[in-house]
């Protein structure tokens, strides 16, 4: 998509008010792809993710990379003015996303009703760790407790040591991506009025759980328990069920992940690595007889990526289309060619605390529309760096009025 072709979401007015990763994370899809997001945040401190993995400089690379495309707008949701502020934005706006804990926006006399009030069309977008309704609604709770109680927590690591992480923040992500979606979903209910008729309030409240989200990314975790009686287990860098797949160790130090679990991959790859008696073998025909024999198919791997480096062992595996890949560091993302050739990662420069701007390079837009990323128009603004436009632009506000709302 050229530069001077408009965005798909161009004309989208959303209303961020939310902290952390899952809410901030939907507003950065919708702004990535043009809508115009007014991000709010509380005076003097602004949003906690601004000291997260902060190594210099005021403001972490963290919140730069969730809140790009954004504008920060301060207001004081404690005072009568910003909260009356936020009413008037609403009334504005297309989506309102929001990720406090339930009952928060309803205190603070913002809640759907508030908001259906000054704005029948808007859709409101809550994410909170078990959703609006049931009897855990009211308990709070970040992205490691809904991973947990979620099944994914469960899973992650080795099977003779207590579960462990995946890294990042996946659950909120995972939150952020169906937020956006459900937002989405709303917007096309609403535009299309399919049936004739304006969506009713409780059609364009979009519910998001944290712990909801991770569920339904556990494939048939549930299912498989309930027909089979089956309790998961964790199994490191395994796969339950699917062999051969696993990161196997190089000759040079490093490792690869390779999955040769299809049927006709793995003749082909055996056959790659001299074991042409396990390529013949009837009893690893069907990726079930391959799982019983997971540890000899491991270790027969494994010797033979030990003898080889990487680049060796990638090479040999394409040239017989057996799926594998290297472990990447930030460094290699950094001088992959295929994520370059893509734009996946932009360049800017960036205060880091240092005596002169940094260049440093953010993840690109995903999905790609037109062969490469689209480019990324902004990093997350410093705080309040669009008060004034947004507050006396949009809404008009004086000095004075601008004043009380903010704090």
């Amino acid at each position: 998509m050229s530069a001077d072709k408009p965005l798909p979401l161009e004309g989208v007015r959303v209303l961020e008010l939310g902290n952390y990763i899952a809410a901030p994370t939907a507003g950065r899809l919708l702004a990535d792809f043009g809508a115009e997001v007014i991000k709010i945040e509380r005076p003097r401190t602004g949003d906690e993710l601004r000291g997260w993995r902060l190594y210099g400089g005021s403001t972490s690379m963290l919140y730069r990379t969730v809140n790009r495309n954004k504008k920060s707008v301060v207001l004081d949701l404690r005072t009568a003015a910003g909260r009356d502020a936020v009413l008037r934005l609403a009334e504005r706006s297309d989506v309102v996303l929001e990720n406090f804990r339930p009952g928060t926006l309803e205190r603070w006399g913002l809640g759907p009703e508030e908001l259906d009030a000054v704005n029948p069309d808007l859709v409101l977008t809550r994410i909170s760790a078990f959703g609006q309704t049931g009897p855990m609604a009211g308990r709070p709770g970040f992205a490691a407790v809904a991973e947990a109680v979620g099944g994914l927590r469960a899973l992650v690591g080795e099977p003779d040591r207590p579960p462990s992480r995946t890294g990042v923040s996946i659950g909120d992500s995972i939150a952020g991506l169906y937020a956006a979606f459900g937002a989405m979903m709303a917007l096309f209910r609403r535009e299309t009025r399919r049936g004739g008729t304006r969506p009713p309030l409780d059609e364009r409240v979009i519910d998001v759980a944290l712990n909801e989200s991770v569920l339904s990314m556990m494939e048939s975790l549930v299912p498989d328990h309930l027909a089979y009686g089956v309790e998961r287990q964790r199994v490191g860098g395994r796969m339950e069920g699917i062999a051969p797949t696993n990161a196997y160790p190089c000759a040079d130090g490093s490792s690869v992940v390779i999955a040769g679990n299809a049927d006709g991959i793995f003749r082909r790859f055996m056959t790659t690595i001299g074991r042409d008696d396990l390529a013949a073998d009837d009893g690893l025909g069907t990726n079930a007889g391959r799982w019983a024999r997971r540890d000899e198919l491991d270790a027969a791997i494994g010797e033979w990526t030990s003898s080889l480096p990487r680049e060796a062992v990638l090479a040999e595996l394409d040239a017989v289309g057996v799926p594998a890949g290297p472990i990447y560091t930030a460094a290699d993302i950094c001088a992959d060619e295929q994520y370059r050739a893509r734009d996946m990662v932009q360049h800017f420069d960036v205060d880091t605390g240092d005596d002169e701007p940094r260049r440093v390079g953010f993840p690109g837009i995903v999905p790609v529309l037109g062969g490469t990323s689209l480019p990324i128009r902004g990093l997350g603004p410093d705080l309040g760096e669009h008060t004034e436009e947004v507050l006396t632009g949009l809404l008009g506000l004086s000095a004075d009025e601008l004043a009380a709302a903010r704090g």
